[in-house]
């Protein structure tokens, strides 16, 4: 195969999807993008034989070996090591304390050591400086805001996890605030009547636009975390992904007005590749490895 050529794969709590990436052309290889259903409340065989289908279809869909994988994965995680460490978390917990780099080389014809493990919002982070929405900018914060909170910053060339989901906020922690479980008790609280997502409830305003207060009130919330954020992080650039980005307009100025008030100008964009941020930046991370092996040498 190609040396250029790397997979990708972002792991979620209900799906991976995966593809081969050109680190040349900082792109996806056309027709290689595969999406599986995940039940990661299985056994561990189970979701690593899901995993490695998913791998074989994207090589099989353009012809090609594979030598080294990068893959996006959320925590708790020994990275380096490649050690699960969830727990109590509803997902992924057959996998806790197993070295899931060699679960998968003992499936697919890859040696542990060809690949590497990222914290899913660093992934995702890795992704928009690679060929996204970052890219350009030296200094970033990127959030991805869904079924949880993911925190990453990226400051010339390296991402670090931030690790605020549990941050404490208000009367609790940041996470309890700033992702889709707010918004399904807010509702509730409010109407006595219960939702699936925030895509669900971005249809309901257009019906009822007393509901803006919801996102309203999420955009201020956004903001007062993002000041704090700050205070730990300068920026010129906050990226937001995640499923709740989707619904920014109805957020986004209520956020913009909080920084303002408190004097934190800085840019806020959404993310540009959507799913394929994280399993971009998983690849990229070889890239990033080939460099500094050249660094290295000289």
């Amino acid at each position: 195969m190609n040396n250029s050529f790397v997979l990708g794969g972002d792991i979620g709590g209900t799906h991976i999807t995966t593809a081969l990436v050109n680190l040349h052309t900082n792109t996806i290889l056309p027709n290689s993008r595969v999406r599986k259903d995940v039940n990661s409340q299985a056994s561990a065989a189970e979701i690593i034989t899901t995993w490695i289908a998913a791998f074989k279809e994207a090589s099989a869909r353009v012809n090609a070996s594979i030598s080294k994988i990068g893959l996006a994965i959320p925590g708790p995680f020994d990275y380096s090591a490649g050690i699960c460490k969830i727990k109590g978390q509803s997902k992924y917990e057959a996998l806790y304390n197993l070295d899931v780099k060699a679960l998968i080389a003992e499936k697919f014809p890859i040696a542990p050591e060809h690949i590497l493990l990222v914290n899913d919002a660093e992934g995702f982070l890795h992704g928009e400086v690679f060929s996204g929405a970052a890219q350009g900018f030296n200094n970033v914060i990127g959030l991805t805001l869904g079924t949880g909170l993911g925190t990453a910053t990226y400051h010339y060339g390296k991402v670090v996890d931030a690790d605020l989901w549990g941050m404490a906020f208000l009367d609790t922690i940041a996470e309890d605030y700033l992702a889709t479980r707010w918004f399904v008790k807010r509702y509730e609280q409010l109407t006595g009547k219960l939702i699936k997502d925030v895509k669900e409830l971005a249809e309901l305003v257009t019906a009822d636009a007393s509901l803006q207060i919801i996102f309203d009130e999420f955009g201020r919330n956004l903001g007062h975390f993002l000041c704090e954020f700050m205070q730990k992080d300068k920026s010129e650039v906050v990226v937001l992904g995640g499923n709740i980005a989707k619904a920014q307009a109805l957020f986004l100025p209520q956020t913009e007005k909080i920084l303002a008030e408190a004097n934190k100008p800085v840019l806020l964009k959404q993310a540009m590749l959507g799913e394929e941020a994280p399993l971009m930046g998983a690849a990229s991370l070889w890239k990033a490895k080939q460099v500094n092996s050249i660094l290295a040498l000289d």
